[in-house]
């Protein structure tokens, strides 16, 4: 195998010209709140979709309710206790306004306060999720670095066939490979099922190991391959000669200052995986038999119960945005060239 050489990897952090604390600190602070204030935009905005898309379908939830015997006259007095009858804007205001205090409704059919049955079901979701996005980062991020250190060699090319391979594979499919392998032939997981992480750690583990590596594969391949290209990329930048210079070294170097400056990307990466792992939790809820938010959804809107998919998808958005919040703000921290407003000279 052919070795990059130790000393490519002597690179110093990419040089930030605004070197004094109180400039970076104000010009980190005005990136935060840019990035908090479009979150929030993006956040009115799909919740004005969520619930527009609900009130103005086809389904009408009062004569879903009443039943084939239900008289117009009753439908028009269950429209007025739903409160459906007032005009779109003030039913959206008076639903946001009431959603951010925590209370999302209550189910049409079985009167339960829609935040109780979400509360149930979106730990099952965040957990598999969390523990998938840790293999993604843990084993994208491997391969990336083992990849870049033998860059040209058999293992850069192995890590890049299947890496390009893994990326094409829906999880579904990988979901349905890992029940045969390892619950089928070596018996060593359960196929479905979930137990809370509360009620046994050890249980819920191995409840979550499969579902959380089905959806962690394409995550990982796409990591691996987005850090394994920056690494390349920033080990031929001109700061590696005077690191190298200086005799810093290498591992210090790779892990101090080169992931750091090569990390943008592969965070991005990370952010971008996200609602992916949320589409994918419909896929793998239904082979894995987990009772998330996914499955919630999915009965809520057989039944045209809206608040119940109105809370649902709320809840999936906040969860999205607040996760690319945290992706981004990490990302503003690690690389500094992302404090720079755009055209800033670097």
């Amino acid at each position: 195998m052919t070795a990059v050489p130790a000393a490519e990897f002597g690179s110093a952090r990419a040089p930030d010209r605004s070197r004094h604390p109180l400039r970076r600190t104000a010009r980190t602070g005005r990136s935060a709140v840019r990035i908090v204030a479009t979150s929030i935009t993006v956040f009115l905005l799909a919740s004005f979709l969520t619930y527009g898309l609900g009130a103005v379908g086809h389904a009408n939830p009062a004569a879903a309710v009443l039943g084939d015997i239900a008289t117009p006259a009753d439908i028009t007095r269950m429209n007025h206790v739903f409160g459906l009858d007032r005009p779109l804007l003030v039913q959206y205001f008076s639903w946001l306004g009431h959603a951010l205090t925590g209370d999302l409704g209550t189910s049409y059919f079985t009167s339960v306060p829609v935040s109780q049955s979400v509360g149930q079901a979106l730990p099952v979701d965040l957990s598999i999720a969390v523990l998938a996005l840790t293999f993604a980062v843990v084993l994208g991020g491997a391969a990336g670095i083992a990849a870049a250190l033998r860059q040209g060699g058999k293992l850069d090319r192995a890590v890049t066939l299947v890496c390009a391979g893994l990326a094409t594979v829906p999880p579904f499919v990988i979901g349905i490979a890992l029940i045969v392998v390892f619950s089928v032939f070596l018996k060593v997981l359960p196929s479905g099922g979930y137990v809370p992480l509360g009620t046994d750690a050890g249980q819920w583990l191995r409840f979550a190991l499969l579902p959380a590596l089905a959806l962690s594969v394409e995550g990982a391949a796409a990591i691996a391959r987005q850090l394994r290209t920056s690494l390349v990329a920033a080990v031929k930048e001109n700061y590696v000669t005077g690191a190298v210079a200086r005799g810093l070294p290498a591992r210090r170097v790779l892990f101090g200052h080169v992931l750091r400056n090569a990390a943008g990307p592969a965070l991005t990466v990370v952010g971008l995986e996200i609602p992916n792992l949320i589409g994918g939790a419909v896929v793998a809820e239904k082979i894995f038999n987990l009772p998330g938010v996914a499955q919630l959804a999915l009965q809520s809107g057989s039944q045209h119960d809206i608040p119940l998919i109105q809370g649902t998808l709320l809840v999936t958005i906040g969860v999205v945005l607040v996760s690319n919040i945290a992706v981004n703000l990490v990302l503003l921290r690690l690389t500094p060239q992302a404090r720079r407003p755009a055209g800033a000279a670097v």
